[in-house]
């Protein structure tokens, strides 16, 4: 039942069927268990006044995660690993860092044994780990609850509250849940597939089939959704209304969304046959045996109905209207909720920045973003420094600018009523995604490594616009290891700085790494693990990431609904007001102003391999003060206390930069970023000694003695009067001869301090 809201297959993850359990095994093997839709609970659930959280897009930290792999490593020491109770007990590490909302990789029900039987040449067994691959819409993931594991499939009913409590404890935190959700293809395949529902029910209303029933595949996975069927149209619908409404979710990221703008096909019904006039009838052939109901239980096999052919529009044409966009986007259920699209599809249909979004319901993917920034921060030639600078500020030449670049085939097309009009929370701005290199990764090798996957390195992206910093994977020199880690900082600081609504990854705040494999959806192992063994070690690197997403979330400079104009940003190059935006440029420095409740910073990126200074520019009141440098050690890299930097070194740390910045100037290290920000009350640095020519210390004691000689000299005194004076001025210049040798000390002193420094 595509409807059902929990399904009962296997109790645990990853066992295997037993043998000649269901004709599903007698066709292919124990990787595919007899699956039965359980009854509704009746008991219903507390959720304790739980509402949806409502946060503003634009105050967002996402933060994309496996609900397996979150826990499942030993080092989680969580009472129910690989579970949605054990991401419920680590709740309080993602609020630690600053998360507010949680975008889960698939939690429907999926067969994670569906690629078991593939065994790859290194002798490991490949699982279906992500899940991109629903058997049942409806339905969360059975084996990622506790409850079967402890109480067998009895408690297949159980499986539906235990995710509610691990939503209601999010909200409880301030964290939202955002579901990854599939509705671009099914497990059923091709036509060499399965037969589990829809295939059964009706493969012409399901799927997208050509005149000869053969299926499009625009999702590179055997089959594509007919989304835009009325029949298919309205279960989609009716499965988003069911997981706000009755699972409290506050939002959906719409995987390969771009397939949801396609036309589909259509079959005609008999009584509709007189009345095809505007349309050119094809016949179809007999179907497979398992591709019909009828056919699969033994009766006789029907003929299809004749197929709708429209010249116009044909079978997976995008539409600059698609019913089903509009239905989700204005449907009164829907209200509020997140909708986040990736908007392209295995086709080659490219649509962000003009996805149809209708009136800025939707917010994209931005690929844009993250090919530019990595492009910028490796150090590439070309025009990266602006396309960097564009993605700081959210991207406004994709999301606000009506006109579509030159090669930009749906922008100029059907996509054209799409462009512009929308702000910077459009852009989900992220540099790493669960499928491509984590970040660890992105800085340690220039090619993938995707041997282990068992098809001869030939899947995954091949254009990872990656910089190994000089050595290709795991390294031992520490020059090596130290640019990655400044790198991976870099990459951070662009993150957390830019307009638009970041996305993290899991496990790149503690430098997670998957040996160089870009497309690990069929390891179930410590390398698509979080290992909280190794995040304890890396406690540096952890720090900086939360202590960026605290600066970000404390800042409204950083956080605007509508692009930045002139007023509040300007660009900086090495001196201040003179950026440079040439091929060449390793350059990109700004300052953002806002209003009386954000703080004015300066913000600069040195891409290149040699120093630069740079000219900060004057304030106008208060002093400049840094904040991040990049190119420090933790904690110095994050100049805020804390127990891991005590309050004494942090004003040794501060007063060593603050040299400089006194002066006008900063040194960048190759490789680095800095933000400094504006601060109001308090000293720039240590006060010294006025040593001008008005100092009483120097020139009031000389002033005073040429005063009184001045007033003994008209009238000569008798010698012993004489000799009196004499000591008594003697005893006045070693007096001040003294004070002085004094004051030089003093001064010699603060110079050989400021040398040290």
């Amino acid at each position: 039942d595509p409807y059902a809201v929990a399904i009962a297959s296997r109790p645990r993850w990853g066992q295997l069927a037993r043998e000649n359990a269901s004709g599903l095994t007698e066709r292919f093997g124990q990787c595919w268990a007899q699956h039965a839709g359980a009854l509704p609970c009746l008991e219903g659930f507390d959720w304790e006044g739980d509402k949806p959280l409502g946060l503003d897009m634009d105050d967002l930290v996402i933060y994309e995660l496996h609900v397996r792999g979150f826990t499942a490593h030993k080092s989680s020491k969580v009472e129910s690993p690989g579970t949605y109770k054990g991401l419920t007990e680590k709740l309080d590490y993602l609020a630690d860092l600053g998360i507010n909302a949680i975008e889960l990789m698939p939690v429907n029900e999926f067969n994670e044994l569906e690629y078991y039987q593939l065994k790859p040449a290194n002798g490991v067994y490949r699982y279906n780990v992500w899940g991109y691959s629903t058997v049942g819409f409806f339905a969360p993931m059975s084996r990622y609850a506790s409850c079967l594991e402890e109480g067998g499939l009895e408690k297949t009913q159980e499986v539906v509250n235990e995710f509610k409590q691990m939503v209601k404890e999010c909200h409880r935190r301030g964290i939202e849940v955002i579901l990854d959700v599939v509705f671009n293809h099914t497990a059923e395949g091709n036509e060499n597939g399965p037969c589990l529902s829809f295939r059964g029910f009706s493969n012409r209303v399901y799927y997208m089939l050509a005149p000869q029933g053969e299926y499009y595949n625009y999702s590179g996975c055997g089959n594509t959704f007919n989304c835009n069927h009325p029949v298919t149209r309205e279960f989609i619908l009716d499965c988003l209304r069911y997981w706000v409404v009755e699972m409290h979710v506050d939002g959906f990221r719409f995987d390969l969304a771009s397939i949801l703008s396609r036309s589909h096909s259509s079959w005609m019904q008999e009584d509709q046959k007189a009345n095809a006039s505007p349309r050119s009838v094809v016949g179809g052939p007999r179907p497979d045996p398992l591709n019909d109901l009828a056919a699969a239980v033994g009766e006789e096999e029907p003929l299809l109905d004749p197929y709708v052919h429209d010249a116009e529009m044909p079978t997976g044409t995008p539409l600059s209207d698609p019913p089903l966009l509009q239905a989700i986007s204005t449907d009164p259920l829907l209200k509020g909720t997140k909708l986040i699209a990736e908007a392209w599809d295995c086709d080659g249909l490219n649509q962000v920045g003009s996805f149809p979004h209708y009136g800025g319901r939707w917010s994209e993917w931005n690929g844009i973003f993250r090919d530019n920034v990595r492009q910028f921060i490796k150090g590439s030639d070309g025009p990266w420094a602006g396309t960097f600078a564009g993605a700081i500020c959210g991207c406004p030449d994709v999301y606000g600018k009506e006109e579509a670049a030159e090669g930009d085939w749906w922008g100029n097309n059907g996509g054209r009523r799409w462009r512009g009009t929308r702000g910077p929370t459009a852009s989900i701005n992220f540099v790493t995604a669960h499928d491509g290199f984590t970040l660890a990764d992105l800085v340690s090798y220039n090619s993938k490594h995707n041997e282990a996957n068992g098809e001869q390195n030939k899947d995954g992206e091949q254009h990872n616009n990656s910089w190994n910093c000089g050595h290709e994977g795991k390294s031992k020199d520490h020059k090596v290891i130290r640019l990655r880690h400044k790198q991976i900082r870099n990459f951070a600081t662009a993150l957390l700085v830019s307009q638009g609504v970041p996305m993290l990854v899991m496990g790149d705040e503690y430098g997670h790494s998957k040996g160089g494999n870009n497309n690990t959806y069929c390891h179930d192992g410590d390398i698509n693990y979080f290992q909280w063994d190794v995040c304890e070690k890396q406690k540096g690197l952890y720090r900086f990431f939360k202590k960026m997403i605290h600066l970000r979330k404390s800042n409204p400079n950083l956080r605007q609904s509508c692009y930045l104009d002139g007023s509040k940003i300007c660009w900086h190059g090495l001196k201040a007001s003179e950026p440079d935006w040439s091929d060449t440029s390793r350059l990109v420095a700004f300052s953002i102003s806002g209003d009386k409740d954000s703080t004015d910073l300066y913000v600069a990126f040195n891409s290149g391999h040699a120093h630069a200074t740079v000219e900060v520019p004057e304030l106008q009141s208060g002093f400049w003060d840094i904040v991040v440098d990049t190119s420090k050690p933790a904690p110095f890299d994050f100049l805020e206390s804390d127990e891991m930097l005590s309050r004494t070194q942090l004003e040794l740390a501060k007063s060593q930069c603050q040299c400089y910045l006194d002066d006008g100037f900063y040194p960048l290290a190759p490789y680095s970023a800095i933000i400094l920000k504006r601060a109001k009350k308090g000293s720039p640095s240590m006060a010294l000694e006025d040593f001008s020519v008005s100092s009483t210390t120097i020139s009031s004691p000389a002033r005073k003695h040429s005063l009184r000689a001045r007033k003994a000299s008209p009238k000569p005194k008798a010698a012993s009067s004489t000799k009196g004076a004499r000591k008594k001025a003697a005893g006045s210049l070693d007096s001040v001869r003294k004070d002085i040798l004094e004051e030089n000390r003093k001064l010699r002193e603060i110079l050989e301090k400021q040398r040290q420094k």
